[in-house]
Parts: C-alpha cells; sequence; structure tokens
C-alpha cells in the first residue's frame, strides 16, 4: 500500500488522473453535481416550509393555508425523492463506467507486461488490483467527492438559513458542534487505519486462495490439507478481526454523533422554551430547528465515513496506478514486416542473465554466456543438456519475453528488435510440455477466438495431426469443454491439442519445449507423428530429454551452465565421445538399446 497515500485526507494529482477517465461521461459527471447541488439546496426548503405553517397558518387556523402548504411540502418532497433517484442512478453509473474503462486498461496492461514482471508479482495480488481495489475506485463517484461536495453545502445552506432565522438560537444549537468535530477528525483517522489493514487483509486472503486452489493437486499428494486448512484459517481470522476493528469504530462513533445531537436538541428545547415564552422567538422556528439539527447532523456523521470511503478510493486508485505505471512492457518500436518470413535464424555472441539491470551481472547470474548458431530454413536445431542449462531460455528470448544482456538475435538477417512484436510472436508457435488450456470448447482453444480460423481449417489440421478421431469420440466434439487447464483431457490429447493450435496459426518456425516428456510411449509414438507434420517444412527448434527423439535433427546443441559444450549432428557428437556421448550412454547404454 502506498504509505505516501495513506497517509493524507486527498491528493489531487490522483484525483485528477481518475477524473480523465470520466471525461467521456462528462455529461453524465455534470449532470450528478447538479443534481447533488439541487439536493442540497432543497434540504431547508420542508423545514422551511414547516416554520410557515405554524406561524401563519396553524395558530391562525387557516385550514385554507394549511392546505396550500401541505400540497407544496407533498410537492417538494416527491421533487427530493426524484432528484435522489437520478442523482444516485447517475452517480453509479458514472462510476462503474470508469471502473469499466479502466478494468480494460489494466487488463489489456498486464498481458502485455513481460514474464519478467510476472516472475516476482503474485498473480493474486493482480486479481485484487483489478477487482476489489477498482470497485473502491467507483465509491469514489457514488460515495466520495460528489457526496462530500452536496454535504458539505448541505451544511453550509442550513447553518445559513438557521442563522437567517433565529441568529442566537442558532449559536446555542451549535454550542456542541466542536465536540462532533473531533469525534469525526478522530473516527476518520482511526476507520482508516482499519480499513487499510483490511484492504490488505484482502490481498493476503486472494493471494493465499489463488496458490493454494491452482495447487490442489500438490496438497492432497502430500497429503497436506490440515496444515494449508490451518493456515488458512489463520489468515481468514485476521481478516475477519480487520473488519471488525472497523466495525467497532463505527458502533463508537454513531452513539456518540446521537448523543451530541441529542444535547443540541436539549439545547434546543431549553433556550428555545425560554425564548417563546418571552416572545423572543416563534413556535414554528423552534420545530424547524429540531428537523434543521437532524439533517445538519446527518451529513456531518456521514462525511467522516465518506472522506474514508474517498481515501480508500484513492488507495485502491494509487494501487491501480502503479500497475499501469509499470514499465515493464516489452519494448514494440519494430515496425518491419517480411512479406514472407523464411524462418532463418542467428545467434550472435549472447549473453543474458534474469538479473535485467543497469550493471552487469556477476559470473553466477549469468543464463546464457557468449551463445551462437546459425539456423537456415526448414532445419532443425535440438537442444540438450541438464536441467537449468539454459535451454528454455533460449527459445524465450527468440519470443523477446526476456531481453538479451549483449549480443544479437536474428531472422533473416533482421534483428528480431526490429520486428513488430506482435508479427514476430504470430511467426513463432511453441508447443510447451506443461499445455495450458483455457475453461473452453476445443475448437475455442485451438483458434484463439481468431474469426480468421475456420473450424474447417481446424478439422483439417486435427487430422494431420492425428487428433481427429480422438476429439470426435468427446460428447460435442469440437465443441466440448475441456473444463479449467485442460482437467478433463489426459496429458496426451491435451498435447494434440496443442498441436493443432500450432498448425493452424501457421508459423514460420516451430518451437517444441519438452513437449514428449510427459507422456507414455505409445502416445509418444502418436505425438512424434504429428510432430513430423508440424515441423515439414519449417525451422524448428526442439527441447528434449529424450535423446531418441532428436536423433533426425539437422543440428543439436549440449548446453552446460549456459555455454555452449558441444555441436553438430548425432553422429558427429557421438563420435567426439563428449557431453552427448554420456548423456546417450545414460539413456541408452553402450549398447544403444534404450533403458527402461
Amino acid at each position: 500500500m502506498s504509505n505516501n497515500i495513506a497517509g493524507k485526507t486527498y491528493d489531487w494529482g490522483l484525483l485528477k488522473r481518475v477524473f480523465v477517465y470520466a471525461k467521456p461521461y462528462k455529461s453524465v459527471f455534470f449532470w450528478s453535481v447538479f443534481l447533488t447541488l439541487s439536493l442540497a439546496a432543497l434540504a431547508p426548503a420542508r423545514p422551511y416550509l414547516v416554520q410557515l405553517t405554524l406561524d401563519k397558518y396553524v395558530f391562525f387556523s387557516d385550514s385554507s393555508g394549511l392546505l396550500n402548504m401541505t400540497l407544496l411540502m407533498i410537492a417538494i418532497l416527491l421533487l427530493q425523492t426524484l432528484v435522489q433517484y437520478y442523482q444516485t442512478l447517475l452517480t453509479n453509473s458514472l462510476g462503474q463506467s470508469v471502473i469499466k474503462d479502466l478494468r480494460v486498461d489494466i487488463f489489456n496492461h498486464i498481458i502485455k507486461l513481460r514474464l519478467k514482471y510476472f516472475d516476482k508479482t503474485p498473480i493474486g495480488q493482480l486479481i485484487t488490483r483489478t477487482v476489489s481495489d477498482l470497485e473502491s475506485i467507483a465509491d469514489i463517484f457514488s460515495q466520495g467527492l460528489i457526496s462530500i461536495i452536496g454535504d458539505s453545502l448541505q451544511v453550509i445552506t442550513i447553518i445559513a438559513v438557521m442563522l437567517y432565522a433565529d441568529w442566537r438560537l442558532t449559536l446555542v444549537v451549535l454550542i456542541p458542534m466542536p465536540f462532533l468535530m473531533i469525534a469525526t477528525y478522530v473516527f476518520k483517522e482511526a476507520i482508516k487505519s482499519a480499513f487499510q489493514d483490511v484492504r490488505t487483509q484482502i490481498a493476503l486472503l486472494n493471494n493465499f486462495l489463488q496458490e493454494h486452489i491452482s495447487g490442489v493437486s500438490i496438497i492432497q499428494y502430500f497429503a497436506r490439507e490440515e496444515q494449508e486448512y490451518n493456515k488458512f484459517y489463520n489468515i481468514n481470522a485476521e481478516h475477519r478481526d480487520a473488519h471488525i476493528r472497523s466495525n467497532w469504530y463505527y458502533s463508537i462513533f454513531f452513539p456518540v454523533v446521537e448523543l451530541i445531537s441529542a444535547l443540541s436538541i436539549g439545547l434546543l428545547v431549553w433556550y428555545g422554551s425560554k425564548s417563546m415564552l418571552s416572545n423572543q422567538v416563534s413556535p414554528g422556528v423552534v420545530v424547524s430547528f429540531i428537523m434543521y439539527i437532524n439533517m445538519l447532523f446527518r451529513p456531518i456523521r456521514e462525511l467522516a465515513d465518506k472522506f474514508n470511503t474517498l481515501q480508500m478510493g484513492m488507495v485502491g486508485a494509487d494501487r491501480i496506478f502503479k500497475v499501469l505505471d509499470t514499465d515493464e512492457k516489452t519494448v514494440n518500436n519494430g515496425t518491419t514486416v517480411l512479406p514472407a518470413m523464411k524462418g532463418e535464424i542467428e545467434f550472435k555472441n549472447v549473453w543474458f542473465s534474469y538479473k535485467q539491470t543497469d550493471e552487469m551481472p556477476s559470473e553466477s547470474e549469468w543464463i546464457l554466456k557468449n551463445i551462437s548458431f546459425s539456423l537456415k530454413e526448414g532445419e532443425t536445431l535440438a537442444l540438450v543438456g541438464a536441467t537449468g542449462a539454459g535451454k528454455s531460455s533460449t527459445i524465450n528470448i527468440l519470443n523477446r519475453f526476456y531481453e538479451i544482456s549483449k549480443g544479437a538475435v536474428s531472422i533473416d538477417g533482421v534483428n528480431i528488435n526490429n520486428f513488430e512484436l506482435s508479427y514476430l510472436r504470430a511467426q513463432i508457435a511453441t508447443v510447451l510440455q506443461d499445455v495450458f488450456l483455457f475453461s473452453d470448447t476445443i475448437q475455442n482453444n485451438i483458434s484463439l477466438k481468431n474469426p480468421e480460423i475456420t473450424l474447417e481449417q481446424i478439422i483439417e489440421a486435427a487430422k494431420d495431426v492425428g487428433a481427429h478421431d480422438f476429439i470426435m469420440r468427446l460428447p460435442g466434439g469440437y465443441q466440448y469443454n475441456v473444463q479449467e487447464r485442460g482437467a478433463t483431457l489426459s496429458v496426451g490429447q491435451a498435447q494434440l491439442v496443442s498441436f493443432i493450435r500450432a498448425l493452424v496459426h501457421q508459423p514460420k518456425i516451430l518451437v517444441l519445449d519438452e513437449a514428449t516428456s510427459s507422456v507414455d510411449t505409445e502416445t509418444e509414438h502418436l505425438i512424434q507423428i504429428a510432430i513430423e507434420k508440424l515441423m515439414l517444412g519449417r525451422t524448428s527448434i526442439v527441447i528434449a530429454h529424450r535423446l531418441s527423439t532428436i536423433q533426425n535433427a539437422d543440428k543439436i546443441i549440449v548446453l552446460e551452465k549456459g555455454e555452449i559444450m558441444e555441436i553438430g549432428t548425432h553422429q558427429e557428437l557421438l563420435q567426439l565421445n563428449g557431453y552427448y556421448k554420456r548423456l546417450y550412454d545414460l539413456q541408452f547404454g553402450s549398447t544403444g538399446i534404450k533403458k527402461d
């Protein structure tokens, strides 16, 4: 949470940024303000009419005048009701319209951030930003600034009318006002701290839930249900306690306000009675003052709450704009779009570290060190090596998910930084070991709802990779919903769907990252056929632990701690009797027979 925002009642710079989003709805905004001012102006009307009715008609038994004043008060009441209805409707509509646009902007911003940002930012925190923090911004309009202005004007208007009616009586009934101001200030500061605690606990709760629901299988595999339940119980209890603390302040403040209000009315009865007996004030004025006091104390009581609503909206806005101001997008200054990309790849003296700072990484922080290789159109490169050798980092660089520290990467002789980013990534299809499928139909998971990809193209691609038959056996075929993360499909089936997805997007470069390491031998054979179809005519980079899947590669690179140890074909590397040969012997033995 922003400490500087939390320490202020309001921040005009932040409010200005929020109100920029209200510009498309300026007519709604101005009508909201107008109706709010109208309510403030109408507030003293009824008490004043009651005063006139008592003093001029009731005490003189003027039934005709009494009827006219009654009808006028009913008309004023109906007008106030109508104005209140539209004021509430418009302010809430304005708030929801603003956060709708803000939510679209923040989602659009988040999905364009570099993967490095998500490496260090909890997903639950981002969910809190885009949901509950945004809702607090809506309150700036519906219950915050506009309402504060209206309530403040109502207080000023009522006091002005009271002074006009009888200034001495007004001063008497305002004697308790300093106590109310002190109580309001103390409440505002206390509830501000409580609200901040509530927001913090909500973020912690969201983080915990998102992480543990996503990883529920691990919890069950290791029988950690009881321990994780206890953790959640404690976090949830702290969340409850934070809410109770905030409610406790309300339970103290509101009775205090009622007590001060009652004191004010008591002073009114005491001084008003004396004034009436001495004919210094009329009974109508005393009765109207009782109404004025109630109308005066209600907005003052609510102002403290609304100031905190405004402040919490600004805390939410501060968090939202910090995400929007995050300068971790991949720079997209490139404009190059080739008429027909061939897919010739070259890495030239590439150095890479996940520590992306102005300072050069230390020796232990380099992930890739002086990597150089080239691939011609249609060739296949295989990357092998131990976990952490830098294989996946190589393909992340090619997609510009991360930026290199030194060196250059080019495709068809053009530095990848010079390509228009969406064009570059559209030319590269990546099939990962851990396939991600959305909770949607197979068709939509393949096309990603691209209207240019037809069902006929999907079916043709499915037949090419040998997946059409299994899809048609599913209920609904291509309209079958695979549920979250493809939970209703086997690993091999999900992998085949990802191959179809890669094929229908017609990439020039294909990247396979451990695409067969999680499937059984029979499914691997089917997937190998699909891979051959995919790789046909495409430049391909394959990462695989199973050396049997890469023996036909045009080039094999052996990586060790970010450095190229060997490069060559399968046979050439075996003859070197080095790193690759040792890996091969570990899997197949010296006889060449695969070990189980």
